[in-house]
C-alpha cells in the first residue's frame, strides 16, 4: 500500500491547482458550520465561476421554474451541498486538458462519466428514495473515472499500454493499469477525494467502484457500480473498458434490480443526459 501511495501522490499533486475561490469553497463546505453568507461572498467575488454556476443553474438540467440571477438565490434554491458539488464538478472538468499523448478520448470519457452520474442520481432518487443527497451520487458518478484522465495526462505511455491490453479483452482495464503502472485509476480517485476533503462514502465510491463486494456495503458504491455498468450497456461515451458486468448478487439485492431491469427502468435516461451535457460544455 505504501508503494502505491508513493506512486500516486506525485500524480495527484500534478493536477493544476483550482482557482483560489474554488479552493476556498471546498474548504468552507467541508466545515459543518460553514456560513452560507460567507460562501456567497466568496463565489460572488469570482465572476467566471459565478457566470458558470448561474448558467448551469438556469439550464434544463435543474429545470427551475424561476430564473436565478445571483449566487444567493442559487444557494436558496439548491442548498449548500448542491452548490459545493456544482463548483467541484465545474472545476474538475476544467482542470484537466482534453488532449493527451496517450491518445485517450477525454470527451468520450466525460460523456461516459456524465451518464454514470445522471444514472446514479436517478437511482438515488428512485430506488434509494434520497433527496438532496442524490446530488452527491451525481458527483461520484461524474468523478469515478477521473484517475484515467490523470494517467493519460501524466503517464501516457504506460496508460496507452494498459488500454491496449484491456482492448484485447483478456484483462480488465484496472488489472492492465496495475500491470503497466503499478496502481489503478480507482485508487487515484480515492486519493483525490481525500485531497479535496470529500465525504468518506464518496471516497469509497471512487476507490471501490469496480469491487463493490469488497468491504462494507455502501448505497453510493452500489449505485455507482450499477450506473457504470448500465451506461456501458447503453453505449454512452467510452471508458476504455467497455464490457459491462452483471451486478453482484449483493448489489442487485440491495438495489432491488438486476442490470437488465435497471436499463429497462430508465427510458428517460437519454433525455436526462441531454439536460446534463451543459456541464461539459460550459
Amino acid at each position: 500500500m505504501k508503494a502505491t501511495e508513493e506512486l500516486i501522490l506525485p500524480l495527484v499533486e500534478k493536477i493544476p491547482a483550482f482557482s483560489q475561490s474554488v479552493s476556498r469553497v471546498l474548504t468552507m463546505t467541508s466545515d459543518m458550520n460553514c456560513s452560507p453568507r460567507e460562501l456567497v461572498e466568496v463565489v460572488s467575488l469570482d465572476p467566471v465561476l459565478t457566470l458558470k454556476i448561474l448558467k448551469l443553474v438556469n439550464s434544463a438540467y435543474f429545470g427551475l421554474a424561476q430564473k436565478v440571477t445571483s449566487i444567493h438565490h442559487a444557494l436558496v434554491y439548491l442548498g449548500l451541498n448542491t452548490l459545493k458539488n456544482i463548483t467541484l464538478s465545474l472545476a474538475m472538468i476544467g482542470a484537466l486538458p482534453r488532449k493527451n499523448k496517450a491518445g485517450f478520448d477525454a470527451d468520450a470519457l466525460w460523456l461516459h462519466s456524465l451518464g454514470t452520474g445522471v444514472t446514479a442520481r436517478l437511482l438515488a432518487k428512485g430506488r434509494l428514495k434520497l433527496g438532496d443527497e442524490a446530488e452527491d451520487y451525481f458527483v461520484a458518478g461524474l468523478l469515478h473515472d477521473v484517475g484515467k484522465l490523470i494517467f493519460a495526462r501524466y503517464m501516457p505511455e504506460q496508460f496507452k499500454e494498459a488500454l491496449l491490453a484491456a482492448g484485447e479483452g483478456e484483462v480488465s482495464l484496472c488489472e492492465a493499469e496495475k500491470r503497466a503502472i503499478g496502481a489503478d485509476h480507482a485508487e487515484v480517485g480515492a486519493m483525490l477525494a481525500a485531497k479535496w476533503q470529500l465525504s468518506d462514502e464518496l471516497a469509497a465510491a471512487l476507490g471501490r467502484h469496480h469491487v463493490p463486494e469488497q468491504g462494507e456495503p455502501l448505497p453510493m458504491l452500489d449505485a455507482i457500480f450499477a450506473a457504470n455498468q448500465a451506461v456501458k450497456v447503453l453505449n454512452c461515451g467510452l471508458s476504455g473498458d467497455s464490457i459491462p458486468r452483471e451486478l453482484p448478487e449483493g448489489v442487485a439485492t440491495r438495489l432491488g434490480v438486476n442490470l437488465e431491469g435497471l436499463v429497462d427502468s430508465m427510458p428517460n435516461l437519454a433525455e436526462e443526459l441531454d439536460k446534463a451535457r451543459i456541464l461539459i460544455t460550459i
